[in-house]
């Protein structure tokens, strides 16, 4: 079964590489195309499509605005943003306001392939750039705590004793997917590491 994209991005440059990009792809299909977020909520309104991959500074409706408006008109597409930007105003805002994922625009073609597939079956993914840069700012600029189920799973099974690996194992998720998890988990919660995940857990009510 083929993942449904939509390409949101003010470069037509950009948009027809990407869409090659994908053409050789069997199981990803570019059903519509965007060049700033007002068009790309329109086509995605009416394609309902898996995954929206979109750039954060574009002309009008852009970032998390335009992310966070996506997550509530059509909340089960999956946002992953592809981006030149990896400063903390540009990371923490897109997460928190709704994307999934949070990819460079350096990154090698498979890992876009392989961000797309993770994204439409729900899991998280960050470039290693970005995943160091969100757990060296948490601390300092805590976040909203809106956990994703996926989350709560993870930080469940953490507050349980678990590792990385026995929580891979039992989620049937890579334990790379699972460090991801935790890294959204710390920024949205305003921590830095497993045991403060837990006890903001406890204290914000995300835990039983």
């Amino acid at each position: 079964m083929s993942v449904r994209l939509v390409i949101v991005d003010d470069h037509p440059v950009v948009r027809d590489g990407l869409r090659g990009m994908f053409a050789e792809q069997g199981d990803l299909e570019v059903v519509g195309e965007a060049g700033d977020g007002e068009s790309g909520l329109a086509v995605a309104v009416r394609e309902r499509p898996d995954v929206v991959l979109t750039d954060l500074r574009m002309p009008g409706l852009a970032g998390a605005e335009f992310i966070g408006l996506l997550a509530r008109r059509v909340p089960s597409a999956r946002v992953l943003v592809l981006t030149t930007y990896d400063g903390d105003d540009d990371v923490l805002p897109a997460l928190t306001a709704g994307a999934i994922g949070y990819l460079l625009k350096d990154s090698p073609r498979e890992a876009v392939f392989r961000a797309v597939r993770a994204a439409a079956a729900g899991e998280s993914v960050l470039s290693p750039a970005v995943a160091g840069r969100v757990l060296g700012r948490t601390a300092r600029a805590p976040v909203p705590a809106e956990l994703s189920e996926r989350e709560r799973t993870v930080l469940s099974l953490v507050a349980r004793g678990h590792s990385n690996k026995e929580a891979a194992a039992a989620l049937f998720i890579s334990e790379t997917t699972v460090k991801t998890h935790l890294a959204h988990i710390y920024a949205k919660l305003g921590v830095s590491d497993r045991a403060a995940a837990v006890a903001a857990g406890y204290d914000r009510g995300l835990l039983p």
